[in-house]
């Protein structure tokens, strides 16, 4: 059986199951389920790691440093508003981020069966 890799990202990041798209990835802010409280797909095989913080960081300063650089050269703001305005919004939007990489990455290995999240069935399928 094929597994979308887009859908299952996109369920991952929104924070449901990769598998059926009902229950929650999420048991906490950045603890993984042991399980689907729908399906029951198990997610301990998960190994999120460092992939998330790494990947939060790249896509926070791409957003970011255009917005500065925009704002610096069109708008020429006081520089004490920019060192209150931009550290909380660069905080506040990796927070909300952080978690819902974390569940891309979840839906990225579930989709391509890394880590163990082949199951018994689809083993026994590709022998």
């Amino acid at each position: 059986m094929i597994r979308s890799i887009k859908q299952a990202m996109w369920r991952g990041f929104k924070m449901r199951c990769p598998s059926c798209g009902q229950g929650h990835l999420m048991s906490s802010y950045l603890k993984v389920a042991p399980k689907c409280d729908h399906c029951g797909e198990d997610f301990s095989h998960q190994r999120a790691d460092d992939a998330p913080p790494y990947f939060t960081i790249i896509v926070v300063g791409h957003l970011v440093i255009p917005m500065v650089w925009f704002v610096e050269r069109y708008y020429e703001p006081p520089m004490l508003p920019q060192m209150v305005i931009w550290p909380l919004f660069i905080t506040a939007l990796s927070l909300w981020l952080l978690p819902r990489i974390k569940g891309t990455i979840v839906g990225l290995q579930w989709a391509a069966r890394m880590h163990g999240f082949g199951g018994e069935i689809d083993a026994i399928q590709e022998t």
